[in-house]
């Protein structure tokens, strides 16, 4: 894998991560119940993909 495949698949790693951060801020704080439940289950399951990029960009 190419350093600028590495930069892209890092940089699409911080990217989920700022939108599972505020994904995570936006249920915490403005939601309840149920839909509070799903945008967080939302978010902890963007942490695979999360996960996947990071190791790919390091490798």
């Amino acid at each position: 894998m190419s350093p600028l495949d590495k930069m892209w698949a890092s940089f699409i790693a911080i990217g989920l991560m700022v939108l599972a951060s505020l994904l995570i801020t936006f249920a915490r704080n403005k939601t309840t119940g149920i839909i509070r439940f799903v945008l967080s289950l939302v978010a902890f399951l963007m942490f695979i993909p999360i996960f996947i990029y990071m190791v790919v960009s390091l490798l």
